[in-house]
């Protein structure tokens, strides 16, 4: 999908996203619904899958997948490593030290990128950082990375580097294009710093 449309998207259903989040949960809301609309114009939240791909094959250890679709459809099919969160348990206390840390950088995932938007969107509200979303979930990435398909010979330079990316990525993962897993795989990609969290403080006192 046009990241453009996305991003309206985005913004279509961020009243939703917040209309949905209880009123009574014990976790304060540190981010308001305008300061919420400005950041997700930007759309600095979103990864592209080449780059994903290339942090992947590099084996960078400070990447953590979440998948938020359904555990019927985790247990499918889910990118190798990725934790399965479903959107309707992200609140759950039991993923907050999953989803609000500063060690790994969280990219949200589902079929498209709606319900992973949602999910950051709601986590971002409470104010974690390090999250990211995988643009076009999914079905982008068996488009992209695992069934690329080959741009015209008369197409810019830059077309024809990121189809030899997305080839040589298409082998490692074993996707339709598989020709070599020792193909060239190099990326420009640049990762977003990891935003470290203020360290909680011990509360004072005795019993």
């Amino acid at each position: 999908m046009n990241p453009r449309n996305l991003i309206f998207l985005a913004i279509l259903t961020l009243g939703l996203v917040i209309a949905m989040v209880p009123e009574n949960t014990t976790t304060p809301y540190r981010l308001g619904a305008a300061e919420m609309l400005t950041e997700v114009q930007y759309g600095a939240e979103m990864i592209q899958p080449e780059d994903l791909a290339h942090w992947i094959i590099t084996r960078d250890p400070s990447i953590q997948l979440i998948d938020v679709r359904t555990p019927e459809e985790y247990d499918k099919f889910h990118l190798d490593g990725a934790i399965n969160i479903p959107f309707t348990e992200v609140l759950n206390e039991e993923y907050a030290d999953i989803t609000d840390q500063d060690v790994k950088m969280n990219i949200l995932y589902s079929n498209g990128s709606l319900y992973a938007h949602q999910t950051w969107m709601i986590l971002r509200q409470l104010g974690y950082e390090n999250n990211y979303v995988l643009q076009g979930g999914l079905n982008y990435w068996f488009d992209t990375i695992m069934n690329p398909q080959a741009p015209a010979a008369s197409s810019p330079d830059e077309e024809l580097a990121r189809y030899e990316f997305q080839k040589g990525a298409s082998g490692f993962f074993g996707g339709g294009n598989a020709v070599t897993k020792e193909a060239d795989t190099k990326s420009t990609a640049k990762k977003p710093p990891i935003k470290r969290r203020p360290k909680k403080k011990a509360p004072a006192g005795g019993c």
